[in-house]
Formats: structure tokens, C-alpha cells, sequence
């Protein structure tokens, strides 16, 4: 096997398990809070240090993916996140659970960073199909765990069984890591004269800055959807337990679709056009959702379309950003901030705003955080035709293995 798809499939992997993780914690929450003795509300909590913990790891990544061996660092951090997984459902203290899950953001945002930069550095600037890709496992990963979950419950099993199982497979994938090929070298920016950085710095920062915010809205939006569709659904009296889990299951299922669906459009059609038509979508199945919120007819149809329709956003703006500048791990980290922030703020606060507004306060944050990132992307457009003749104005190039 080829090394660039070796190292492929790993990062693909990886992403599925960063989904897999990511979207057991909401349909969970409700036990998880009688495990520890506090409110959903309190829960709630877990989004917010999570995404605290992914911050921090982020920047971790920044710095170590520009020296240290890829595999190494991948593997050791997946499984760590393996290990902190399997204690989630076992720990009856609400203080030592968010700490764990503060850790485990770290090994995540980690992660994150390390498999989208790698695979920008192994695809050059041809990684866009690449990118689409890697963010397909990511909704797989999604789709799979509340559906795990919801046959479980389905069984007469209990919850916990669901974190032991993703605790296994995790730790098999970061293990299976360790054994991959030498990572791809980093991208080192070309010197330039004073007067040639001076010129482009305005562009780097302002594409660097647009991109942080298209990620934090957009990142926002998809966590804080994924992650209380279920309390949604069950406290409005539109579905009980064990479907609540398969409409959260309905909407990564659909949220892996598109995904999936993204990976040939990518070749055709140019990360603005299909930014256009996902955005589209977003606002006719969210204003459904938004308009009826009593029937469950619409709660079903317009999960799926809001899946489907969230799919393309994060790979197709991450992808708009870094076509403009010489990639780097660094400049990487600093964009995913905002990915990392985006998880944190919205959906740590969204079971506060539920539990004093109604859980209709889910769907009107959702839909204006998409529209925040519909003014993102407006900016890095923007920027992009006033930086159009710049110097820096290229994509991470090929790099050998």
C-alpha cells in the first residue's frame, strides 16, 4: 500500500473516532447527570470544558506536528483519549468527570489538528476531495455512536456498555497508528523580503481571523444541533428515549451522507458554490423546524435536512481559507481555534438557555449562529478578491513522503 494512502486511511480513522466520541455525550447526558446527582443543565457543562480541553489541544498541536514524529503523537493522544473514555460512565463525582473530559479535549483537539494538517501535507493542493473525505469518517463516527446507543437501550442494555465498546475500538486505532509509515514532512513558508511580508501580512491575518470565525459559528451550530436534538425531542414530548436516539442517529446518518456525497462534488464544483447551496439548506430546513415546532413529522424531516445540509460547510470553508496561504501546523492551530472555541461556548451554555427559555431557545441560537457564518464567509471572500494578486496567495504544496 502506497505510504500517502496509508497515512490516509489513519487520519480517516482517527476522525471517525473523534465522531464516535463526540456524539455518544449528548444523548447521554440525562444519565450522566444521574450518575454524578446534578442537572441536565449542570451537564450541559461538558460541551463547554470539553471544548476547553480541544482548545488547549489545539495549541498543543500547533507546535508539535511542526517537529515531533505525526504517528507517535496521534496514536499516544487517541489512546489517551481511549483510556479517559472507558472511565466517563464510572465516575459518580460531577468536579472529577469534567476534569476527565477537560483532559480528553486536549487528546482531541490534538487530534484534530494533526489529521487535517497531515493530510493537507500529504495531498497538497489537491487535498480538497481529501479533506471531504476525512470529514465523512468524522459523520460516520457520529452516526454510529447514538445508533449503538439506541439498540442498546432497544436490548434492555445499559449506557455504559456504549462508552466501554468506542473506548475499545479507540484504543485499537491509536495503537494501529503507531505502526503507520513516516509522516509527511511539514510545509515551511519561503523566506521573503521585509517588504514582501510587510505586504501580505494584512491578507494572512485577515483570512487567518475570517476563517477562525466561519469555524466558530459554523462549529457552534453543528455541536450544539448534534448534541441536544435528543434533550429537544424528549422535552417537548416529541419522542421518548430510545427515539430520541435514533433521531440523533437520523441526523449524523444524514450529516454522513452529504459527506459522503461531498467527496465527488469537491472535484467539480469550487468550496464557495457548494458553501452557496449548503447554506441554502440549512435556512429552508431550520426555518421548517423553527415555524413547526410541535409535529413530529417536521422534527424528522427537517433533522435529516439539516444534516445533510451542515455536511459540506466545515471542509468546504476550511478548505476556501487554506487554497489562500502557505499552510503550516501553526497557522493550521490557529484557524481550528476557532473550531475548538465554537465547541465550547454554544453548546456548553445551550442547556442554561433551554432550561430558563424552553428548548426552543436550541433551534433559534442554532439558526443564528449559521447565519454568523454566512457572514464569515462573505468575509473570506472578500478578502480573498482584495488579496488576489498576493504573493502568499497559494495552497500548501505537494510534498514528498
Amino acid at each position: 500500500m502506497p505510504p500517502a494512502v496509508r497515512r490516509s486511511a489513519g487520519y480517516f480513522a482517527l476522525f471517525m473516532c473523534l465522531g464516535l466520541d463526540m456524539s455518544v455525550i449528548g444523548p447521554t447526558l440525562p444519565a450522566l447527570a444521574t450518575q454524578t446527582g446534578s442537572t441536565v443543565g449542570e451537564m450541559g457543562l461538558a460541551f463547554l470544558l470539553g471544548a476547553v480541553g480541544g482548545t488547549l489541544g489545539t495549541l498543543l498541536g500547533g507546535w508539535l506536528f511542526d517537529w515531533a514524529p505525526g504517528r507517535v503523537v496521534l496514536g499516544a493522544a487517541e489512546m489517551l483519549s481511549a483510556t479517559l473514555l472507558f472511565l466517563v460512565p464510572h465516575v459518580p463525582w460531577i468536579g472529577v468527570l469534567m476534569a476527565l473530559l477537560v483532559v480528553k479535549g486536549v487528546a482531541g483537539g490534538v487530534v484534530g489538528t494533526g489529521a487535517n494538517t497531515l493530510l493537507l501535507w500529504t495531498h497538497g493542493g489537491k487535498a480538497g476531495p481529501f479533506l471531504n473525505a476525512l470529514h465523512f469518517f468524522f459523520g460516520l463516527g457520529a452516526f454510529l455512536s447514538p445508533f449503538l446507543l439506541g439498540l442498546l437501550i432497544t436490548a434492555g442494555g445499559a449506557y455504559w456498555q456504549a462508552y466501554v465498546i468506542l473506548a475499545v475500538f479507540d484504543f485499537v486505532v491509536g495503537a494501529s497508528v503507531l505502526l503507520l509509515l513516516r509522516p509527511p514532512l511539514p510545509v515551511r513558508t519561503a523566506p521573503a523580503d521585509g517588504t514582501a511580508s510587510r505586504a501580505v501580512s494584512w491578507y494572512l491575518v485577515a483570512i487567518v481571523l475570517a476563517a477562525m470565525l466561519f469555524l466558530f459559528f459554523y462549529v457552534s451550530s453543528e455541536i450544539t444541533f448534534g448534541g441536544w436534538i435528543y434533550t429537544y425531542a424528549v422535552t417537548l414530548g416529541l419522542a421518548d428515549a430510545a427515539a430520541a436516539a435514533y433521531l440523533t442517529s437520523l441526523f449524523w446518518f444524514a450529516f454522513t451522507i452529504g459527506r459522503l456525497v461531498s467527496i465527488p462534488v469537491a472535484i467539480r464544483l469550487a468550496p464557495a458554490q457548494i458553501l452557496v447551496a449548503a447554506f441554502s439548506g440549512c435556512a429552508l430546513f431550520l426555518g421548517l423546524l423553527i415555524s413547526f415546532p410541535a409535529s413530529p413529522a417536521v422534527l424528522w424531516l427537517a433533522v435529516a435536512g439539516i444534516g445533510l445540509s451542515m455536511a459540506p460547510v466545515w471542509p468546504s470553508g476550511y478548505t476556501l481559507a487554506v487554497q489562500s496561504i502557505r499552510l503550516t501546523a501553526g497557522v493550521s492551530a490557529v484557524i481550528m481555534l476557532g473550531d475548538s472555541v465554537g465547541g465550547m461556548v454554544m453548546p456548553g451554555l445551550t442547556g442554561l438557555f433551554m432550561e430558563r427559555a424552553g428548548a426552543r431557545a436550541m433551534t433559534l441560537l442554532v439558526f443564528a449562529s449559521m447565519a454568523a457564518t454566512v457572514v464569515a464567509f462573505l468575509a473570506i471572500l472578500a478578502f480573498r478578491m482584495r488579496g488576489a494578486e498576493s504573493p502568499e496567495r497559494t495552497g500548501p504544496e505537494p510534498v514528498s513522503s
